[in-house]
């Protein structure tokens, strides 16, 4: 056999050993599609697809870090367990809520969830304390569940004090014109007082124009037969916001205790995009001196509250107030806080 016989029975060879092997080689199977995120811009900024349904799902909350001052911090404010007697306090929260919302016949259909961890020390019951802080559906108008109340509402600031108990398991209902709004709520005012079977009834008409809006709330207790209305005006006036608050009670209720009367005002100054300072003012007049009746002392608190955003979802609150009333001793009180918003 000479070497051109050879060298083509090599190639002819190696020719055929590589068709078998390529008609054995495994082909990659294709990847199926994935379904991926998709952002909602429907409802606002931040909501998101939750995959396989038309719902539009948002997260948020923030991580708390504050220091209570003032006579008797500890568990002056948080509500956890036995009041202490230091005159200062730290204590740590986590929020978190979920907001769902979809697009009905009937208008957004909207679930809502939000919870509170708290923690001030490994020896208090506070210690780790967990709260519904609302839990509530709302299909247009129509909203129940347990959340807060119109009452919640109040001025810019920490110096002001305008509802008493603001949070029910509520059935309510709010008209949005826009420019005009009215509304009506029930309220479970179980823990509100000693009476059974409590039911509170709440009635709002707001309206804007411009930079001014006003509300005129209502609210009447049914165990105790006794009710409260609050006016709350607020106007943009130079750079900043102005706002104008006053309360009159027939008696102590689940809506207003603290006194019979009261005005308060405070003006949120913007001195610059990262700094607002925003002092504040209360007048409190005839104070609750038993469960049912108010009775003739007076009292005033003014204080001031500044604001600092020091990067993008980290800002800083200080507050501090001073209080005086008749027959008591005066005091000074506030926090110190920073928040990680997200």
């Amino acid at each position: 056999m000479n070497i051109k016989s050879l060298l083509l029975g090599s190639a002819a060879a190696l020719a055929a050993v590589s068709g078998a092997q390529a008609a054995d080689a495994i082909v990659a199977a294709e990847p199926e599609p994935m379904e991926y995120v998709r952002v909602c811009d429907a409802f606002g900024t931040g909501y998101f697809y939750i995959p396989g349904t038309e719902t539009c799902l948002k997260i948020g909350g923030f991580i708390r870090f504050q220091t209570d001052f003032g006579r008797d911090a500890v568990n002056n404010k948080q509500g956890w367990g036995p009041r202490g007697t230091s005159d200062w306090d730290a204590f740590s929260r986590a929020y978190i809520s979920f907001d769902a919302k979809s697009d009905t016949e009937y208008g957004t259909l909207t679930g809502f969830f939000a919870a509170e961890f708290n923690a001030d020390n490994d020896s208090d019951e506070g210690d780790s304390l967990i709260d519904v802080d609302e839990a509530y559906i709302q299909l247009g108008g129509l909203k129940a569940g347990f959340f807060y109340s119109w009452w919640d509402k109040g001025l810019n600031g920490e110096t002001d004090s305008l509802g008493n108990n603001t949070e029910f398991n509520s059935i309510a209902y709010l008209y949005d014109g826009g420019t005009f709004q009215a509304g009506i709520a029930i309220d479970e005012l179980e823990g509100t007082s000693t009476k059974p079977n409590g039911v509170g009834v709440e009635a709002i008409v707001s309206a804007s124009l411009g930079g001014v809006s006003f509300d005129l709330l209502g609210g009447y207790d049914t165990e105790f037969e006794e009710g409260a209305i609050r006016a709350l005006m607020s106007a943009d006036l130079g750079p900043g916001v102005f706002q104008l608050a006053g309360i009159w009670a027939s008696d102590p209720n689940a809506y207003w205790a603290r006194s019979e009367w009261t005005v308060a005002a405070s003006y949120r100054f913007n001195a610059t995009d990262k700094l607002a300072i925003t002092p504040g003012v209360q007048y409190f007049g005839s104070l609750q001196d038993s469960l049912t009746s108010f009775g003739d002392d007076d009292a005033w608190r003014a204080g001031v509250t500044l604001d600092y955003k020091i990067t993008e979802g980290l800002a800083t609150r200080v507050s501090v107030q001073y209080e005086d009333a008749d027959n008591r001793d005066d005091q000074v009180f506030g926090f110190v806080r920073l928040q990680r918003d997200f």
